[in-house]
């Protein structure tokens, strides 16, 4: 692309498409993931691989879909991987979700819990009701914040920021 990267165009989207990228640079796979790429194909790849990650995309497509539409009975848990086990989390114990890198912190009342999901994968599976993006580091439970400022939303103490690119749509949600 001229004059900017993909990776840069990308990151300047205040809502960014689910994206795979293509090409022939490893050394940027790791920022691709950062801003919640679906997937990264070196080139040349197969078409099986290409398949693969279309459905990948789809599937989450799917989830996305699947949880804001109205009407639609929403189950108070979902499953959630971390290691080798699947734990069930109960949506009201939520406090908010973390990145790490490739992993996300679920912040529970009582405990947390580290899986390797994308913000974006997270996001997918939790009910748009009830959870929001306010920065590309956090999602929070609606339900659980006390106080907030354009600058930032406090849950259980704890000081998130609300990001530059999310500003708009959480004071729109929360006011």
């Amino acid at each position: 692309m001229p004059d900017i990267s993909g990776l840069e165009f990308l990151s300047s989207l205040h809502e960014p498409p689910m994206t795979i990228f293509t090409t022939a640079y490893s050394e940027h796979a790791v920022q691709s993931f950062e801003l919640d790429a679906i997937d990264y194909l070196l080139k040349p790849f197969s078409l099986a691989r290409f398949l693969k990650a279309c459905n990948k995309a789809h599937s989450l497509l799917q989830l996305r879909q699947e949880r804001t539409q109205p009407g639609v009975n929403v189950p108070d848990y979902i499953f959630v991987k971390s290691g080798y086990e699947q734990f069930k989390v109960q949506l009201g114990e939520v406090l908010y979700l973390e990145s790490a890198g490739n992993y996300v912190h679920f912040i529970l009342e009582d405990k947390k819990i580290l899986s390797r999901l994308s913000m974006a994968e997270a996001l997918a599976l939790l009910p748009a009701a009830q959870f929001t993006r306010v920065h590309r580091s956090y999602i929070a439970s609606i339900a659980h914040i006390k106080s907030f400022t354009s600058e930032i939303i406090e849950i259980e103490k704890k000081e998130i920021p609300i990001g530059k690119l999310f500003r708009n749509e959480v004071m729109k949600m929360l006011s």
